[in-house]
């Protein structure tokens, strides 16, 4: 450890970087100064962060404004009718070239909510505290003392807490590149604005309308993005789009309350079965939606199929991944296949199961669907698409409960609701700003990064492209692997690592 502390030294000393870090010196910075974020990381994770629970996103909004105002941000607060949004801004100390391409002022979007978390299905004491762990023989986590973090690391450990990978790890990565900066005496070469979105998580229901209200304090040149997993590879990736998402709720509606089978079986009209029928008649044997029109609009040219075949996706990888023997033919690979709007049953609920099951025949089934857009696919009309489909199969689709009178006029009775949506974007691979990040990310890795056209997950930034009229990348920095959503989330110390070092070489470019 000494001596791998004075090489470092070595490489760092005497520099001034009125150049930009070389790959070797961004790496020795990071190692020199990463210990000193874990600290900060732990206390950060231990803040909850529900959006739903009122109360508990204040103390993260206090802690944010703290470190940015440490690191000579000015932060304020944007108002929402819910939960604010944190703006910290820093202007440049030196300034940059006017190369085309070269932005001088960065927008930088993170998010500090999380997703509900049961304590019970963790594995461990309180998912607001994290714990250190590493992988043993036979694939199990043991946890670890914290404090090992300032005297040994590995790259595979791991930090299991709700919100590590998604997302104040990353926020936590950029004050650790930021202090590192002020150490080495390294100039701020852009205008920094760094927005925090309060929920994310669900739904950013008021961010729309706040970003058109604070505009002129938003202006930027590019926006990044730093949210969701890289490459399943774990290769520095840069991400050019991201799917965007609305949901819908179906509901078909059987007898007025559950009846007896025996008494009214093959009677009575059995609305789990009817749903049942709908669903299956939406796709086909290879996962296709089979609802006409649903795929209006999707074309893959030859440039776009190069782009999405250099991607190094391992089929079978993700199959024992994930858990399937063989995927839906939807495209004719992985990426392509999130070219295409999707049509996915996220919970179906009728009756009951288990030791709890009854003979009986249920009043209602519904089924929780939600529809991945891309930028071709306008939500209005997919959502309507479904309608006509569902009232092309005899139902007269209600947006309310049946009344008494419907229920005996109606033989096929189904109700649709709408939810919140949040819609895609997609920015053009070659741009000048591309060719801008992504020599960062090469003199990060010294490797050009995987460049995905399109991700599967959804960020809600599209209204900053919009009102602001300028581009957006995503710079996922977090392993793919992370239990994102679910109980036991984890961040790869590697990764956390990277992530820094991804800051370093971007803010020095």
């Amino acid at each position: 450890m000494k001596h791998a502390l004075l090489l470092l030294s070595s490489l760092i000393a005497g520099a001034t970087f009125a150049q930009s870090p070389n790959t070797a010196q961004l790496q020795a910075i990071t190692q020199k100064h990463v210990r000193g974020s874990y600290g900060e990381l732990y206390d950060f994770l231990s803040i909850p962060n529900n959006a739903h629970i009122a109360g508990q996103m204040q103390p993260n909004i206090d802690w944010l404004r703290r470190a940015f105002e440490a690191r000579g941000f000015r932060v304020s607060t944007l108002s929402t009718p819910s939960n604010p949004l944190v703006l910290a801004e820093k202007a440049a100390t030196v300034s940059v070239g006017s190369e085309k391409g070269t932005p001088k002022t960065l927008l930088l979007y993170m998010h500090f909510d999380g997703q509900p978390v049961v304590p019970s299905q963790w594995q461990q004491p309180d998912p607001y505290k994290p714990v250190l762990k590493q992988k043993g023989a036979e694939g199990g986590w043991s946890a670890m003392d914290w404090t090992k973090l300032q005297t040994d690391s590995s790259p595979d450990w791991r930090i299991f807490g709700r919100s590590s990978s998604d997302d104040k790890g990353p926020i936590v990565m950029l004050l650790a590149a930021l202090t590192a900066m002020d150490a080495e005496k390294i100039p701020q070469r852009y205008n920094l604005k760094v927005i925090l979105d309060s929920e994310e998580e669900i739904g950013s229901p008021h961010l729309a309308a706040t970003v058109k209200a604070n505009q002129d304090k938003l202006k930027a040149d590019i926006l990044l993005v730093m949210d969701g997993g890289r490459h399943l590879s774990n290769l520095p990736t840069l991400a050019y789009g991201c799917r965007g998402i609305t949901t819908v709720t179906l509901t078909t509606f059987g007898p007025r309350g559950p009846q007896h089978s025996g008494h009214y079986g093959n009677y009575a009209p059995n609305p789990a079965l009817r749903m049942a029928q709908l669903l299956a008649g939406m796709k086909d044997e290879d996962g296709r939606v089979t609802i006409p029109g649903y795929y209006d609009g999707i074309t893959i040219d030859a440039k776009a199929a190069q782009i999405m075949a250099a991607v190094p996706d391992d089929p079978t990888q993700i199959a024992k991944t994930v858990g399937f023997a063989q995927p839906d033919r939807v495209g004719r690979n992985y990426q392509e296949s999130i070219q295409y709007p999707s049509l996915n049953i996220r919970g179906l609920q009728s009756a009951y199961v288990g030791q709890q099951a009854g003979t009986v025949i249920p009043d209602r089934a519904i089924a929780e669907l939600d529809l991945r857009l891309v930028p071709e696919s306008d939500p209005v009309r997919l959502v309507s698409l479904i309608r006509q489909y569902v009232q092309n199969k005899g139902y007269t689709v209600l947006d309310h409960e049946p009344t008494e009178a419907e229920r005996m006029q109606y033989p096929k009775l189904a109700q649709i609701q709408t939810g919140h949506e949040m819609l895609p974007f997609r920015t053009d691979i070659g741009i000048p700003e591309d060719v801008w990040l992504t020599r960062a990310m090469v003199r990060a890795f010294g490797r050009e990064p995987v460049k995905i056209r399109i991700m599967g997950g959804s960020v809600p930034i599209v209204p900053f492209m919009r009102t602001l009229n300028i581009p957006a990348i995503s710079v996922p920095m977090v392993n793919l692997d992370n239990n994102q959503h679910a109980p036991n989330e984890n961040l790869r110390l590697g990764n956390y690592v990277e992530g820094v070092t991804t800051w370093l070489a971007i803010l020095t470019n």
